[in-house]
C-alpha cells in the first residue's frame, strides 16, 4: 500500500516551515526573490527548480469579509501519473514510481528531455508541477522525501509542521483521518472537501471553494469537465498502446 500525505489547509498558518524544510533537506540553493510590485506575501512567486514546495497565498473578499487561504503546493504523486506516462514515450524510466511508497521520482535521465518534450510533460500534469533547470536540463519537483521514508522517517515538511496541517502514513489510514476531519469541519465550513482523494497520494483538505485557493488546486481546474480518473484514462491508453 502506498504512503500518503494529508494536508489540512484549515490548520495552515503560512509559517512556511515546510517550504524551508524542503529546501534544507534537498540542499537546494537560494533564489533571488522579490516582493515589491508583486503584491503578495507569497515568496517566491512560483515553484521553480530550487523550490519543490511553495505556500501559496490567496486573498479574497466574501460577504464583505477578507479571507486568507493558504495552500502548501507540491507534487500530488498521482497513482497513475500523467508526467510519467508522457515521459515514457521518449525516455523509459526517466520518471519512475516507487513500488513501496507510490512516490513519483524524476531521475537524472530527465536531462535527456528537450524543451518541447518537457513542455508536453508539464502540460500533462493537471496541477502544473514539473519545472526544468535551464542550466542542467534536469526536471524537478517534490520527491515525497522518498529517501527519508525508506529510512523510517516522515517527509521533512511533515516533520516540521507545527500546527498539524500535514499528516503522513499509510494511504488507508490517511483516508480515514481525512474523511473524519471533513465531517467535523463541515459543521462550520459547508464547502469543506477533499481534493482528488481517489487518485493522488498527497490529499488536500479545503474549507473553501478550490478557485479561492489556486487555479490548479484541483485537477478539474486544468482539464475542464473531466474527472481526474477520466483524464488519466485518456492519457494512459494511447501511451500504453504506443509502448506495446
Amino acid at each position: 500500500m502506498s504512503k500518503t500525505i494529508l494536508i489540512d489547509t484549515s490548520r495552515c498558518t503560512a509559517c512556511r516551515g515546510c517550504q524551508i524544510a524542503c529546501k534544507e533537506w534537498h540542499e537546494l540553493p537560494a533564489n533571488k526573490t522579490y516582493q515589491v510590485g508583486w503584491g503578495s506575501h507569497q515568496n517566491p512567486p512560483d515553484l521553480n527548480p530550487n523550490n519543490y514546495k511553495l505556500v501559496r497565498f490567496s486573498e479574497h473578499l466574501t460577504d464583505n469579509v477578507i479571507r486568507w487561504n493558504f495552500f502548501p503546493d507540491q507534487c500530488r504523486h498521482c497513482e497513475i501519473a500523467p508526467c510519467k506516462e508522457t515521459g515514457d514515450m521518449y525516455i523509459e524510466e526517466a520518471i519512475t514510481q516507487d513500488d513501496q511508497t507510490g512516490a513519483i521520482i524524476f531521475t537524472s535521465k530527465t536531462k535527456g528531455f528537450d524543451k518541447e518534450q518537457f513542455e508536453e510533460i508539464k502540460e500533462a500534469c493537471p496541477y502544473n508541477i514539473p519545472r526544468r533547470d535551464e542550466k542542467s536540463g534536469l526536471l524537478s519537483k517534490c520527491t515525497m522525501c522518498n529517501d527519508r521514508i525508506h529510512n523510517g522517517m516522515p517527509p521533512a515538511c511533515v516533520k516540521v509542521c507545527p500546527t498539524g496541517t500535514m499528516q503522513f502514513g499509510e494511504r488507508e489510514d490517511m483516508l480515514k483521518l481525512a474523511k473524519k476531519r471533513v465531517a467535523e469541519l463541515k459543521k462550520d465550513w459547508p464547502e469543506a472537501r477533499l481534493v482528488d482523494p481517489d487518485s493522488v497520494n498527497v490529499i488536500y483538505l479545503l474549507i473553501d471553494k478550490p478557485e479561492n485557493y489556486y487555479e490548479f488546486a484541483v485537477a478539474e481546474s486544468n482539464v475542464g469537465p473531466m474527472t481526474k480518473k477520466q483524464l488519466f484514462a485518456k492519457l494512459a491508453s494511447p501511451f500504453k498502446a504506443m509502448k506495446g
